[in-house]
């Protein structure tokens, strides 16, 4: 999950939500996760979800495993 030699590496999970698409939802969690959580070197998406309304997927969801270095 990370490219880290030496040290710690902290993980945290996170959910992403969109409305497109799975890899949107992966884009956003990303972008908002840097925000406030500096170094992120690498995720694992841990599981996909989707909710249905009517046949048709109405959002879509990612459960992700953000790494980062404990410094």
């Amino acid at each position: 999950m990370s490219h880290i030699n030496e040290g710690a590496v902290k993980v945290i999970e996170i959910i992403g939500i969109s409305s497109k698409s799975f890899e949107d939802a992966v884009q956003q969690a990303l972008e908002k996760a840097s925000k406030s959580v500096k170094g992120i070197t690498g995720f694992e998406v841990a599981k996909h979800l989707a909710s249905v309304e009517d046949g048709k997927i109405s959002s879509y969801r990612v459960v992700l495993k953000i790494a980062f270095p404990v410094l």
